[in-house]
């Protein structure tokens, strides 16, 4: 009807009698020259439309066997034979489908199927390109099927021309099973965690899967692969509370696929144990969601804008569309844009719309307000201005906040109060940034509260705070455990020779001992003295030996009661004696002392045992006083309760003991050796975990050896005049640590 009426219209212009003259009839050519050109365009039109009919829906990659790989795409409706051309280097399958459209949400595909790279989908114009990237260039066989363009790359078998390609008449065809994997049983599992499992258990373990998203859900697809009829159905999980609420199980084709609805914030995992897939999906924390969100801020529905200087207002009224936000925009928002942004997000892409333009935003509710940046900031300062007028205007109140668990003076000094010569605290000036200028706190001691002189906005505002910090701390109990353990040896071996000799005889004394003291004693001794060294009245042949002995190497007995042997030789005047003594002792022991303390998050605490030694001191003008040193078990902790409920402790640990020798000080006092052991260290712990700060060990070993000279060199026989001891000391420490945090209490 149109072309109708410009074709009349124009045939009656040329037949008025003003366009018969030669400028009527240029003037009637031009019209008929426009009125062609408008219905070339609106033919080229209806035939682009026309033509432009099939759309790419959705495009899916599958290996095939002997190293070759199928690509399938989908069309709304029946696709146009593809015209293919091939690039050697470098190597390239390229085919064009002529008025087809892509509405694919992505235009390069990356594969990992050997020979193969990537796919490219490029819409231009009036077709769509598929250019398939190769390592090297092999055949391939494009077949339409239905709504699908199957396109399989690889060693594609040649057929012998001298070859029949069918069968004989009269032969019989049959046709193989093409499934090669079945599915022989699905479960549904909840983890420890809380993810979502789902088995699936194939009769093999060679399969081709292909996991990806399709919108909200996961999609599976096992190529070539057959699903049970009583496995084909859908599968309600939502019991299990876990990310998954529903699955289902569907054959399409000759291919096997399971659809996935997960709920949330989640991720998921696939991995394949022998015969068994396993689709794990995983809740996401809150504090994975944020790094998530860290990592990409912008979180809104994706969009694509592709304008020429278009007004910068029709942009933000778009946005506000597509968003269902109202908009408000200020009289100077102004000028024109021009962009181009494909699959943007909507947040993301108005950021960049205000950026250049020097505009900004400010959102209230489902209300977006656009004005210039510049502007938006004297407004805020305005309003700022006038709520400090009102504050200064607003009348003053009193309230009496009562603090229960920290101390009303320590919590006030955290707003570093002023104090006057007097030492009274001036409120207004100390707490400026939290009370109003006008504003004042006093401190009762006596009730642990706060009276507090402010409006009520600045009352309320010092109300919430104090409610944050006024809280119990939490309660650490922390236990230390320090192990002295002790393994020693000890063995010694020594001998004794004495004797004597006496001789009577005409009022003469003669005697020899062991020693030049006892000689002599007994050469001015009378008979009866002598007798009583050699007495041999009594038939048992008994002798009392001297006090001392020619060699006296025999053992102590600081480490026990040593044992001996002892062989004598008795005559009428003389008298020798051998003694071999030996011992060995051998000891283990172990000492634990287990201190615990509890204390507050944060807070310090030490508890130690022991004993005070006392010692005098003498000064240089002779007066002496009493000093005490410390030898005690202590254990000095402070933890900090970390946000993940571990503990860091500063940790001070000592067990000393008392020596008992001395040393020297000033002036002659006799000043008490401590032994110590201590540790000083910083650790990082989990609740109710042990660990081992640290250990000492320390052995020590002694070999010594006691001898008459030459005699104790000779062999053999210089065993008889030597002593010997071996000794053997080890001393270990070890001290372990474990807190636990209490829990915490329900209070009213």
């Amino acid at each position: 009807m149109l072309f109708k009426h410009l074709i009349t219209k124009a045939s009656t212009m040329i037949n008025h009698s003003r366009w018969n003259s030669p400028q009527g009839l240029i003037m009637a050519a031009t019209v008929f020259r426009f009125i062609k050109l408008v219905v070339s365009g609106v033919i080229a039109s209806v035939l682009t439309v026309s033509v432009l009919a099939v759309e790419l829906q959705d495009i899916s990659f599958n290996s095939a066997p002997g190293g070759k790989f199928q690509i399938k795409m989908e069309f709304d409706d029946v696709p146009p034979e593809p015209a293919a051309y091939n690039i050697e280097k470098p190597a390239r399958i390229a085919l064009d489908l002529q008025g087809v459209q892509s509405a694919l949400s992505q235009k390069k595909y990356t594969l990992s199927y050997g020979n193969a790279q990537s796919v490219v989908v490029l819409e231009a114009q009036d077709r769509t390109r598929v250019v398939i990237n190769l390592v090297e260039l092999s055949p391939y066989v494009t077949t339409v099927d239905g709504n699908a363009l199957l396109i399989e790359v690889g060693n594609i078998e040649v057929l012998d021309p001298y070859k029949d390609a069918e069968p004989a008449i009269g032969q019989q065809v049959v046709e193989q099973n093409d499934y090669k994997v079945g599915i022989t049983h699905i479960d549904f599992q909840r983890g420890e965690s809380g993810e979502g499992n789902v088995v699936i258990e194939l009769s093999d373990d060679q399969v081709d899967v292909d996991v990806r998203f399709e919108g909200q859900k996961i999609r599976i697809e096992m190529s070539d692969a057959s699903v049970p009829s009583q496995l084909r159905r859908h599968y309600d999980v939502t019991d299990f509370a876990t990310p998954v609420s529903a699955f289902d199980v569907e054959q399409s084709g000759t291919d096997a696929s399971i659809t996935i609805a997960p709920q949330g914030e989640y991720d998921y995992l696939a991995y394949q144990t022998d015969n068994v897939y396993v689709l794990s999906v995983r809740p996401l924390t809150s504090q994975e969601v944020e790094e998530q969100k860290r990592a990409f801020a912008y979180t809104g529905e994706k969009l694509s804008l592709n304008f020429q200087d278009i007004k910068v207002r029709s942009v933000l009224q778009l946005i506000a569309d597509f968003t269902e936000l109202n908009l408000v925009t200020s009289d100077s928002v102004d000028g024109s844009i021009t962009l181009r942004l494909q699959d943007v997000p909507w947040d993301q892409a108005l950021e960049l719309i205000l950026k250049t333009k020097g505009l900004d935003k400010r959102q209230i509710g489902n209300v977006l307000m656009v004005a210039p940046a510049a502007e938006i900031t004297e407004r805020e300062r305005q309003e700022i201005e006038t709520i400090k007028q009102l504050q200064e205007l607003a009348p003053l109140q009193t309230e009496f906040i009562r603090i229960r668990y920290a101390s009303a003076r320590e919590l006030f000094k955290l707003f570093d109060s002023e104090e006057t010569d007097e030492g009274e605290d001036v409120g207004a000036g100390s707490t400026g940034s939290i009370l109003s200028p006008r504003g004042r706190v006093v401190v009762d001691e006596r009730t642990n509260a706060l009276l507090i002189t402010d409006t009520a906005d600045k009352i309320e505002e010092f109300r919430r705070l104090i409610a944050n910090i006024d809280v119990p701390l939490r309660q650490v109990l922390v236990e230390a455990r320090i192990v002295v353990a002790t393994d020693n040896f000890d063995q010694q071996v020594g001998v004794q020779w004495g004797g004597g000799a006496a001789e009577q005889g005409n009022g003469d004394r003669f005697g020899i001992t062991g020693s030049l003291d006892s000689l002599l004693n007994e050469v001015g001794a009378d008979d009866d003295e002598l007798t009583s060294i050699f007495d041999f009245a009594n038939g048992n042949g008994s002798i009392q030996f001297p006090d001392a002995n020619f060699v006296d190497l025999g053992i102590s007995d600081s480490i026990g009661q040593p044992q001996s042997i002892a062989v004598g030789f008795l005559s009428d005047n003389f008298a020798l004696n051998a003694e071999l003594s030996a011992i060995a002792a051998e000891g283990r022991g172990e000492v634990v002392s287990q201190p615990r303390v509890i204390t507050g998050d944060k807070q310090e605490a030490e508890i130690k045992t022991g004993e005070e030694i006392p010692y005098v001191e003498s000064s240089a003008s002779g007066r002496s006083t009493i000093k005490f040193r410390e030898a005690v078990l202590s254990l000095k902790v402070t933890p900090s309760i970390t946000p993940d409920n571990r503990l860091i402790l500063d940790l001070v640990i000592t067990q000393d003991s008392r020596s008992e020798d001395f040393v020297f000080g000033e002036n002659n006092s006799q000043v008490p050796i401590i032994l110590k052991n201590e540790i000083r260290t910083q650790a990082l712990v989990d609740n109710g975990k042990t660990i081992v700060l640290g250990g000492v060990f320390r052995e020590s070993e002694l070999e010594q050896e006691t001898k008459v000279p030459l005699l104790g060199d000779i062999p053999v026989l210089g065993r008889l005049f030597k002593r010997t001891i071996v000794g053997n000391e080890k001393n270990e420490l070890l001290i372990f640590i474990t807190p636990r945090i209490l829990t915490d209490r329900v209070l009213d």
